[in-house]
């Protein structure tokens, strides 16, 4: 099963994918986290600043973790659209056409998670954007993208709470 976690910037998507890797549930699955540090490290811009050929790695990078079968990762392709649409480098004919194309692989995960960031203080990790602004931004864009692709979506649910809470809601929606 290909699991996604969707969400705005520091909502806790890494520390419940690494939490749901120590469960036995999911020993048979292979976990991803973002690599942003590393990108950026390699010089590609991230958050506002980031391009057309920053955007189109990350979006390679979220297409080749759906080609394994037991996967949960913390980012999915709707995250790299939502940066995507909001990069101020990018033209507007360029992110449209980013998102026709990007949109196509949506359809590939089994179930996408989008986690909610009501209640969740943002942290700086020395990576992420720390606006506030810029994070309710991102997370309406998602939010805007999960109803804009719903018919690309097979199973949606949203996780709020704690990170217990969040993986009893998860555990729920997989009927585990």
């Amino acid at each position: 099963m290909r699991i996604g976690l969707c969400g705005t910037v520091s909502v806790g998507k890494t520390t419940l994918v690494n939490e749901l890797s120590k469960l036995p549930e999911f020993k048979d699955y292979k976990f991803s986290t973002e690599r942003s540090k590393y990108l950026r490290d390699l010089g590609i811009p991230l958050n506002t600043d980031s391009t057309l050929k920053g955007q189109t790695i990350f979006l390679s990078e979220r297409c080749s973790e759906l080609i394994s079968e037991n996967i949960i990762t913390d980012r999915t392709l709707l995250d790299v659209l939502a940066f995507t649409l909001n990069a101020k480098s990018i033209e507007p004919s360029d992110k449209y056409a980013f998102e026709a194309y990007a949109a196509r692989f949506i359809k590939e995960y089994d179930y996408i998670f989008y986690v909610s960031p009501l209640g969740v203080k943002i942290e700086n990790n020395g990576i992420r954007e720390v606006d506030s602004n810029y994070r309710n931004t991102i997370d309406n864009s998602i939010k805007s993208l999960i109803t804009t692709h719903l018919d690309q979506i097979k199973n949606i649910g949203i996780i709020s709470g704690t990170t217990e809470e969040r993986i009893k809601q998860i555990k729920s929606y997989l009927s585990m």
